[in-house]
């Protein structure tokens, strides 16, 4: 029904096979886009995860919160800081706090050169002036916040003493983006006896 020549059947079988070859090429350089989209994906899916992680939880966690007392109002806050569990070591050279109240608002460094406020060591930190790192989950560092006071020359903050019955909101972050909230609650009474209080 069909004739062919020698020479035709030819041609067909290296047309058909240029087109093969281009087919395998075709899907070989898709082979490799998709392989390195997938490792391109893959690696930026681990970093994501470990900043998520680190985010969740590389956290201070805050032991306890005093003030000092004087003339009824709060001068001085005390916080005594730790690691959270399963927390990376944490620079309080490299964390900010932000008081949120009826004062205003005021973001601060907690380092040990920023202007009111000084860290000192309980327990674990050899060099907590310099190098205030919490490394382990018992280590324990007390940072203390000075507020205004604008008939004392001192250093200071200027988040303005806390009066009774005061509320505070206090954030710390840390250098990954982790953050730790505490509101901050004044005794609705404070006696001339009272030279400190608990928060």
């Amino acid at each position: 029904m069909f004739e062919h020549t020698d020479g035709d059947r030819g041609q067909v079988g290296i047309g058909t096979l240029i087109v093969f070859i281009a087919m395998v090429l075709v899907a070989a350089i898709a082979a490799g886009v998709l392989i390195n989209t997938a490792g391109m994906l893959q690696t930026q899916a681990e970093a994501t995860g470990e900043e998520s992680t680190s985010q969740v939880s590389d956290r201070l966690e805050i032991v306890s919160t005093s003030g000092t007392v004087t003339d009824n109002n709060v001068t001085d806050i005390e916080f005594v800081m730790a690691m959270a569990p399963g927390s990376n070591p944490i620079d309080l050279n490299k964390t900010t706090v932000q008081f949120i109240g009826a004062g205003g608002e005021e973001s601060l460094a907690t380092q040990h050169d920023e202007e009111g406020v000084t860290i000192s060591n309980i327990q674990g930190v050899s060099d907590p002036e310099t190098n205030p790192v919490l490394t382990d989950s018992s280590d324990r560092l007390k940072l203390n916040v000075s507020l205004n006071d604008a008939n004392v020359n001192r250093d200071e903050i200027g988040y303005p003493e806390l009066e009774e019955g005061d509320r505070v909101a206090v954030t710390f972050t840390t250098d990954s983006g982790a953050t730790t909230q505490e509101e901050i609650r004044v005794p609705t009474t404070i006696t001339n006896e009272d030279s400190s209080v608990r928060l």
